[in-house]
């Protein structure tokens, strides 16, 4: 039997909404919409470069939650409100993402919070032993 299992971040969100940080499936991993809240303390920063780090450590927790890094990363989103906030954060992403070189889409869309100015969801797929 695969197996099935929820990751959780201890984020507010996921409990008030019902869904989890990540999905481990076998072995692939499917990642949530993950924005630049600090699950800690539920802060964010005003700078979307800023934000897409934490974006990057949240989504890291997760990963190595499931036994993954972003090494196994296979498909990322990026969800921006702001077409323009994308570009400042290019250097963010092909530090974690340059050698990976995972499928890419980037979306200009509203997002749940205002404060929120970038979101990212990704895919990953384990090693198998």
């Amino acid at each position: 039997m695969t197996e099935r299992r929820a990751i959780l971040s201890g984020s507010a969100f996921e409990e008030q909404i019902g869904y989890a940080r990540a999905v481990v499936d076998g072995d692939w991993v499917h990642v949530s919409g993950t924005t630049g809240f600090d699950y800690a303390t539920m802060a964010i920063s005003d700078d979307v470069v800023e934000q897409a780090e934490q974006c990057l450590r949240n989504i890291e927790a997760a990963l190595a939650e499931a036994k993954c890094t972003l090494a196994d990363v296979v498909r990322v989103r990026y969800l921006l409100p702001e077409r323009e906030d994308f570009e400042p954060c290019w250097p963010v992403l092909r530090r974690c993402f340059g050698d990976v070189r995972p499928a890419a889409t980037m979306l200009v869309c509203g997002l749940a919070d205002p404060r929120m100015k970038i979101e990212m969801e990704v895919y990953a797929r384990r090693a198998t032993t």
